[in-house]
């Protein structure tokens, strides 16, 4: 399972709205415990790309968030990224692109009405929905 604030949803639906019909990335940072991974901090990472159907993270941004997530204590647990225009779910290029199966791989689809967050375990070109839960600023994490 992987846990998100509502606060940091709302962050990467802004920037996703922000950006399109370009892609929106970033990383994710935090803390596991066991198989559970508790999502800190959302960074938002410009796609060097500006693409629409594919993004690169900035490098130097990259660097940046890991060297802050180390200085909160956390870890690197994934990157996100928006699909426009397209369902919550990796894309070819997404599972081919995916070279750590131990990070999670989050989707913020914009294509209709609804936004739809998902968080996809990708492993040899195989991708597998997480459990995803969105916190509200009341709840604790499970």
């Amino acid at each position: 399972m992987i846990t998100l604030h509502a606060a940091d949803y709302e962050k990467m639906l802004a920037h996703a709205r922000a950006e399109a019909p370009v892609e929106a990335c970033g990383l994710i940072g935090g803390t596991k415990d066991g198989a559970d991974k508790h999502i800190e901090f959302v960074y938002l990472l410009t796609n060097t790309d500006h693409a629409e159907e594919h993004f690169t993270l900035d490098p130097k941004e990259q660097l940046a968030a890991v060297k802050d997530m180390r200085a909160h204590g956390w870890v690197p647990l994934g990157n996100w990224h928006s699909h426009p225009v397209s369902p919550s779910r990796p894309s070819e290029e997404d599972k081919r692109l995916a070279f750590d199966s131990s990070a999670s791989y989050l989707i913020l689809s914009l294509m209709d009405a609804e936004p739809v967050l998902n968080s996809f375990h990708v492993e040899n070109m195989q991708a597998e929905k997480e459990q995803l839960v969105i916190l509200n600023h009341t709840e604790e994490t499970p």
